[in-house]
């Protein structure tokens, strides 16, 4: 198989190394950081590919698929002859114009080049060097080796082939993507997400519930029919004509609320805090770590549930 690039080694960084590991291709893996791919990222890259093993989504030995990772000394050393460049570094714009800068200098000019940027529009950052039509944002759930979601959105300069090729790689690495046909700030996962996540604030800074009672709703309520369908088909399903009927319904109320939300809630520090120390009671902090190794099993156990349904 080719080679690919994965430029910083952080938890979302060495996600992506086992991502492309395990569909096949020898993965070069450079952090800023002296020894942090030796010291931390390749022992954790093992640790979630035993996971995905022991949960039957790893169709080869650990071992062999941890041996395609191996570490790169420098950026220069690490997209030498690769096809594909992912970087997962800080986010911010000044160091990833840099980083961009020293990537596009050393790969080869039809080498696809990727960041895993959150919220940070791409134009902002691919399109000061040498050919930018073959850059773009593919932009992960964390961490891209359990959650098979990626968007991918160009610079309004990335070229259809660049969009075409990533996500033709991505497919056949075993990812969901989505493309964006334009530019967003936070793109759209994040929108969707920290959009419920602040009118969640709301309802509990204003005294309607718990931070228990929305997790609640979420996890026993809305999840459960998110796991498989999403809410344009939701609505489609709750009407016997359709998402039309649906909306001809329940159209105003739809706005009414849609207008008392508060998307823009001003939460304070002290509403912060007691939302924390209520979580924190629940899931103290010294035991998070085992907290996200079950919440990992069940995203896991959920794949299985799903596969399995799609036969």
């Amino acid at each position: 198989m080719s080679r690919v690039a994965c430029i910083g080694a952080g938890t979302v960084g060495r996600a992506w190394a086992v991502v492309f590991a395990r569909a096949g291709y020898d993965v070069a893996l450079n952090d800023a950081i002296a020894g942090e791919v030796e010291r931390t990222a390749i022992p954790g890259a093992r640790r979630t590919l035993e996971l995905l093993a022991e949960n039957g989504l790893l169709s080869e030995d650990v071992e062999t698929v941890v041996a395609r990772i191996r570490p790169a000394g420098s950026i220069a050393e690490a997209v030498t002859d690769v096809v594909f460049v992912q970087e997962s570094v800080r986010e911010d714009v000044a160091v990833k114009r840099e980083v961009f800068s020293e990537i596009a200098a050393h790969a080869p000019a039809d080498t696809i080049l990727a960041s895993s940027t959150s919220a940070i529009p791409g134009s902002d950052f691919l399109t000061h060097f040498a050919h930018p039509e073959r850059a773009l944002v593919v932009h992960p759930v964390n961490p891209p080796s359990l959650i098979p979601l990626v968007e991918l959105c160009g610079t309004g300069t990335t070229s259809p082939e660049t969009i075409a090729a990533a996500r033709q790689l991505m497919t056949e690495a075993g990812m969901r993507p989505i493309v964006l046909k334009k530019e967003i700030d936070g793109f759209i996962l994040n929108r969707l997400q920290f959009t419920l996540v602040a009118e969640a604030l709301h309802l509990v800074g204003e005294g309607y519930c718990t931070p228990e009672d929305i997790d609640a709703v979420l996890t026993y309520g809305l999840a459960l029919r998110w796991a498989s369908i999403g809410p344009f088909e939701v609505a489609h399903l709750n009407a016997p004509d359709g998402l039309q009927g649906f909306v001809n319904r329940l159209g105003p109320m739809m706005r009414q609320l849609g207008a008392a939300a508060r998307t823009d809630y001003d939460w304070t520090e002290e509403q912060i805090a007691s939302a924390h120390a209520q979580l924190a009671e629940r899931i103290p902090l010294d035991t998070i770590a085992d907290r996200q190794a079950w919440r990992d099993q069940q995203i896991l156990a959920l794949r299985q549930l799903k596969q399995q349904a799609l036969g």
